[in-house]
């Protein structure tokens, strides 16, 4: 299988450019294997009850877009990916990133951001990535915040009023250079509706990085590299999941540090590529968005749901729902074999 199989026609007006005042008035396109149905995320807990689980994904992200200056002053981006050395972010001095223009600067440059952050460019790993050490006095989550913008991608070009809207509401540790987006659109009342109806709700962290949401390019799957994510998974959480009758993913983020603990372990770093064919140890039900064509995500999605997907793309776009980061939302139950 390569690219082809997950093409499909995105007009741009099917993307959505900003979030919905009301995170839970999203639409839900449901299918459990009974046919479609057409609700709102604020109907989420009448799909829920006892023995059932929500996981979320309670990672946080980065302003990490640094629009940084030469001694020079020529201008240069540095986008922040995760640490290389330490898993306290605030203390992290050496940082993955993608540095634009990359091949015109050397190793060595330095660059700045006011006078309280210098970041000094390193290794270069190729593809535009590179190593950096950053210089902060006051400690790199205060300069980042202070200096960094929000990582949108590419696609919205419509400036984000609030960076808030662009965390879920349960995010915790600043670490992630994009967001579980499936978990925008959930609400502390949400949240509680399940909980009265029955369902348990546990947390989990995968550190998203770009490569998640990297096309597929290559003629055989098995050709594409995943590069690693960090991810941690609670014992609490690991304790439900057991319990569980049904175990539902908020988010395909959540979905990889779920299947990746019975191969790495409940913390560490992951590069499972989840494709057809793979046989899913945990997860039953996804919540997720709708995915860019032939990203990895969309291959996850058919080897959860077979190539029903395709008529559930079809049937979302001509009900006009919203695509991408700040659109709409399904709910589907794993194909059995």
């Amino acid at each position: 299988m390569g690219p082809d199989e997950f093409a499909y026609d995105l007009p741009e007006a099917a993307i959505g450019q900003v979030p919905l005042a009301d995170r839970a008035a999203a639409r839900l396109l449901v299918d459990m294997g009974d046919g479609p149905q057409h609700l709102t995320v604020a109907d989420l807990a009448t799909l829920v009850g006892p023995g059932d689980l929500l996981v979320v994904n309670d990672t946080r992200v980065l302003p990490a877009r640094l629009r940084l200056r030469r001694d020079t002053g020529g201008a240069v981006e540095v986008l922040l990916l995760e640490p290389v050395d330490r898993a306290d972010t605030d203390s992290a001095g050496r940082w993955l990133a993608l540095v634009r223009p990359s091949r015109r600067v050397p190793c060595g440059t330095s660059l700045s951001a006011g006078d309280d952050l210098v970041v000094t460019v390193e290794d270069d790993l190729g593809d535009g990535r590179r190593v950096v050490r950053l210089d902060a006095p006051d400690g790199v989550l205060s300069a980042v915040s202070h200096h960094g913008e929000m990582p949108l991608p590419p696609y919205l070009t419509t400036p984000l009023d609030d960076p808030e809207r662009y965390q879920t509401v349960y995010s915790d540790r600043p670490a992630s250079a994009a967001a579980p987006t499936a978990g925008l659109h959930l609400t502390e009342e949400v949240l509680d509706d399940c909980r009265a109806a029955g369902a348990r709700i546990e947390r989990l962290e995968l550190v998203v990085g770009l490569d998640t949401f990297r096309p597929v390019t290559v003629e055989n799957l098995d050709d594409h590299e995943m590069h690693t994510e960090a991810y941690s998974v609670p014992p609490a959480t690991l304790d439900a999941c057991r319990e569980a009758d049904r175990v539902i993913a908020v988010g395909t983020t959540t979905v990889r540090a779920l299947e990746s603990v019975s191969a790495n372990g409940p913390t560490g770093r992951t590069d499972l590529f989840i494709r057809p064919g793979y046989e899913f140890g945990v997860v039953d039900v996804l919540m997720t968005n709708y995915h860019l064509p032939g990203s990895t995500l969309l291959v996850m999605l058919e080897a959860f749901v077979g190539p029903r997907w395709r008529d559930l793309y079809a049937l979302a776009l001509a009900e006009g729902y919203r695509f991408l980061s700040f659109g709409d939302a399904m709910f589907v139950s794993r194909a059995m074999p």
